[in-house]
């Protein structure tokens, strides 16, 4: 019996033991995002390991010339659009051996640490340990001076004011189109000397400046090593960012704030759980879920917002979002967020509703930023986020408002890219033949709306809008304008009027109804092919109909034509050197042959295959293009990450289904990542996605079924979704060649 009883002690210790190593090496979802992914670029913009909580007003990351310089330029407080520089510049200093103290300091740093709620930091030069945490709109640093020296800090707007007393900062930084940020910080103990910076001198006599490059700075008593300063922002007043401050930061405890913020985050990512051994995975998948709270950036503060579409201050109950570059965003990331954050989706739109109506035309916003909607890139895509919205059951947002600002930014709108001037004669000549009409090589501009860099785009455009204007007669039908849906619906055909039938590419034809000729759809279109497509080049576009694939197929003359283009995508070579190439087309990066992973145009192109009876060439691509562009590491995004436009294609991805038509009610089965992911969708329920035989190399689906009964075909609706449920994928390492290919995904309308 004792023999038996130490035999038991022995298991039940193990089991303790156990037990208790598995809880300690349990992540929470936070844990495992990694901003420093991406933060070295392929070629263009990387990535900025961003310190803020989901969708908040206030946002910071190291300010440098790129992630190898050894250097940061002082200590952010807010960066006010995703690749600007900090409003305003803190600087802290240990002593001050040189007796002239500049504006803003450059510091070699180490032992730094990220997390989207918490920033860490060594300057060595100084020798100073610097610990930050934000809230929504204010945020808390914590400075330890490690020597025992004069605590000095300067803090410097670009253009504005500062104004300072003994422990207190106030500033002003003016951003374009008349909008300003405004600060209201404090410090946790009363300075011994403070005043305006004149000449690299503190001058008590100076305590606040106007103007270009202004500074204050603050010196403090040695006693005590650390030093904390609080501080609020807003883009309504001083006296608001005050409150922003008072409201959300009581104290000067850095720590509660850092646990508060991961507990937001852990929230956010919460909504979706996935289960796998193979744990970078996770990483990955967490990080580009929390890219997709970047923006937009809710700016409501206390039932208030200033609103740089007409300059002004509107109170509001719900709250107004900007800072949305919709021509990435609309093809995942706002469906993704109408799925897990179906309240704030609807906010969303309801703001692109505000924007409307504030600005001097009722058009639907293309580009809201914080200084207002710059009108970048090409199309009106916004329409396609409320047609999205809508065919997926939201009724929260004023769709009648919104329908018509989207109908008069098409129709009344240049559609000429990256302007917001009225339509002219490219516009009454699209609305008559049907296409944006191209110039030759050195055929020169006369169009006065068509910028000088960004060109006309003419099969761009012309793609593009007939994929908006698609948008528009779903809603319109949906909303018994029958005159509308009839005219918008046949338009919605447009891109028909440049499809090439004996190259089956999209090509660009003169205003005489003549293809441009001679041409190659590799390098055709000058810088950034924008003479003739946008970013990147004929290959791409080739496939830039998501509305009506079944359409594109037909054009191409069947299924296996289709297959035949869609491979030949990922196998037609560069045909000139990388450096030839990539100075040309900078944004077509992340290459397999012609196909581009690093823009938004090509996210849909792995997903076509199910549309034309090879779902299995999907699942292969998909697994193929995340395991080569898509790592946990400084290079792993394959280009411009656009505040979640490619972050979303991920997250989808990686889930097992992805939205190729945003307006359609619809999702497209790929090929999942995880042995099990849990989605709490906006309705409450759960939806479940489950890889039976899971494992790296068993990406094929070989049956399927849905919530237990058989599921032959390789697509979803959104009710069978949001209604909860299970999909249940059993997966081998083998193609499966018979499953899923009768039963197509739908095409311009839903089917059964």
């Amino acid at each position: 019996m004792k023999k038996i009883l130490i035999i038991f002690y022995c298991i039940w210790a193990f089991q303790l033991e156990h037990s208790y190593t598995i809880a300690q090496v349990v992540k929470t979802p936070v844990e495992y995002v990694n901003p420093y992914i991406g933060n070295i670029s392929h070629l263009l913009v990387p990535t900025f390991p961003t310190i803020h909580l989901p969708n908040s007003m206030l946002r910071v990351y190291p300010e440098r010339a790129d992630f190898t310089a050894d250097q940061i330029k002082g200590l952010p407080l807010i960066v006010t659009s995703h690749r600007g520089r900090s409003a305003f510049n803190l600087s802290v200093l240990s002593g001050n051996k040189d007796g002239s103290l500049q504006h803003v300091y450059h510091y070699a740093y180490d032992r730094e640490q990220i997390k989207p709620y918490h920033y860490q930091v060594t300057l060595l030069d100084q020798n100073i340990d610097v610990d930050f945490a934000p809230a929504h709109q204010s945020a808390i640093y914590k400075i330890n001076f490690q020597n025992n020296k004069d605590k000095l800090v300067v803090f410097n707007s670009v253009s504005g004011t500062v104004q300072v007393k003994e422990s207190s900062i106030t500033a002003t930084q003016q951003l374009a189109n008349n909008t300003v940020v405004y600060l209201y910080g404090e410090f946790d103990e009363v300075a011994v000397k403070w005043g305006g910076l004149a000449s690299g001198k503190i001058d008590p006599l100076q305590v606040s400046a106007e103007g270009k490059d202004v500074a204050v700075a603050l010196q403090f008593k040695t006693d005590k090593p650390k030093l904390s300063f609080r501080y609020g922002i807003s883009f309504i007043s001083i006296e608001q960012a005050q409150k922003n401050l008072k409201r959300e930061i009581r104290n000067f405890d850095l720590e509660k704030v850092a646990d508060a913020g991961k507990n937001a985050w852990n929230k956010a990512l919460s909504t979706v759980k996935v289960e796998t051994p193979i744990d970078v995975d996770k990483v990955l998948f967490y990080t580009s879920l929390y890219r997709c709270f970047e923006r937009p950036v809710n700016i409501t503060e206390d039932g208030r917002y200033y609103s740089a579409f007409d300059g002004k201050v509107h109170e509001d109950k719900k709250s107004f979002y900007t800072d949305d570059w919709i021509w990435d965003t609309y093809r995942a990331t706002h469906p993704l967020r109408l799925l897990i954050d179906e309240s704030t989706e609807s906010d969303v739109l309801n703001s692109f509703v505000r924007m409307s109506e504030q600005m001097d035309n009722f058009w639907m916003p293309t580009f809201p930023e914080i200084t207002g909607d710059s009108r970048r890139m090409n199309s009106n895509h916004g329409v396609v986020t409320i047609a999205d919205a809508y065919a997926k059951g939201l009724r929260s947002f004023n769709v009648e408002k919104a329908y018509e600002s989207g109908k008069r930014a098409v129709q009344e709108k240049t559609l000429a890219p990256w302007s917001s001037a009225p339509a002219g004669w490219l516009d009454a000549f699209y609305k008559e033949k049907g296409y944006i009409p191209a110039l030759y090589p050195g055929e020169q501009e006369v169009v006065p709306e068509v910028h000088g860099f960004e060109k006309r785009q003419p099969v761009a455009v012309t793609l593009g809008t007939s994929y908006d204007e698609w948008a528009l007669g779903q809603l319109a039908n949906a909303l018994h304008k029958s005159t509308d849906a009839a005219l918008f619906l046949k338009n919605a055909k447009n891109y028909r009027n440049l499809f090439n039938p004996k190259t089956a590419f999209f090509h660009p034809k003169d205003k005489e109804g003549n293809f441009i000729e001679p041409f190659d759809y590799r390098y055709a279109g000058g810088q950034g092919a924008r003479a003739y497509y946008g970013e990147n080049n004929g290959w791409v576009y080739r496939w830039d109909v998501p509305h009506h694939v079944a359409d594109l197929i037909e054009l191409m003359g069947g299924k296996e034509n289709f297959i035949n283009n869609l491979n030949q995508t990922f196998r037609e070579p560069l045909g000139k050197s990388k450096f030839d190439f990539y100075s040309q087309l900078p944004d077509h990066t992340g290459n397999v042959g012609q196909f581009s992973m690093a823009n938004e145009p090509s996210l849909h192109i792995p997903y076509l295959y199910v549309y034309a009876g090879q779902p299995w060439m999907t699942q292969k691509r998909i697994h193929e293009l995340i395991r080569q562009w898509f790592r946990n590491d400084l290079m792993g995004i394959p280009g411009d990450e656009d505040g979640g436009g490619m972050s979303a294609f991920v997250v989808f991805s990686m889930l097992g289904f992805y939205p190729v038509t945003p307006g359609l009610p619809a999702y497209t089965i790929g090929s999942p990542f995880f042995e099990e992911a849990s989605v709490e969708l906006s309705t409450g329920e759960i939806f479940r996605v489950k890889a039976e035989n899971f494992g790296e190399l068993n990406k094929y689906i070989q049956s399927a079924s849905l919530n237990g009964k058989p599921l032959h075909r390789a697509w979803l609706t959104h009710e069978e979704i949001s209604s909860g449920g299970e999909l249940l994928l059993r997966m081998g390492d083998r193609p499966q060649k018979e499953w899923a290919i009768e039963n197509p995904p739908p095409s311009f309308e839903m089917h059964e």
